[in-house]
């Protein structure tokens, strides 16, 4: 039996889950888990944020193509706190291929490859403190 603790986690929903106006649906099912949204901003990211944020891909070939996608629209930035948010945000999502998720996933169900994913999640808790701190002013996440 797992224990689960409470927990925050950062997501992003990504330029094609808002040109695809899914965002409401996307919360929904977030909330389905119980997992509630103690941080919240729609935002145009810069690329000197992006630079940091896809740092373990800045070198690659596609990486501006990353940085063009995450520009293309205003994103939505989340933090999510629940009982197990972090690993129960990224089962909700699937794999980041969404060519691979299965259906009943957002990537699954939404997604259209690799990039175009719908929405990012931390991976860790570690990662989940980082990616917070990067994108929110610890005044703007409360604990609910």
């Amino acid at each position: 039996m797992e224990i689960f603790v409470m927990e925050k986690t950062f997501v992003i929903l990504k330029p094609d889950c808002i040109k695809q106006n899914l965002v409401g649906t996307i919360l929904s099912l977030f909330a389905d888990k119980n997992f509630k949204i103690c941080a919240s901003k729609m935002v145009h990211l810069s690329e000197d944020l992006l630079k940091v944020h896809y740092a373990h891909v800045a070198n690659y070939p596609f990486f501006p193509e990353i940085v063009s996608f995450m520009r293309s629209q205003p994103v939505l930035l989340l933090a999510l706190q629940g009982e197990g948010v972090i690993k129960g945000t990224r089962d909700l999502l699937g794999p980041t291929d969404s060519t691979s998720a299965p259906k009943g996933t957002i990537r699954g169900d939404y997604g259209t490859n690799k990039m175009e994913n719908i929405a990012h999640a931390s991976d860790s808790a570690e990662s989940a403190r980082e990616e917070l701190q990067r994108f929110f002013s610890e005044d703007e996440i409360f604990d609910l």
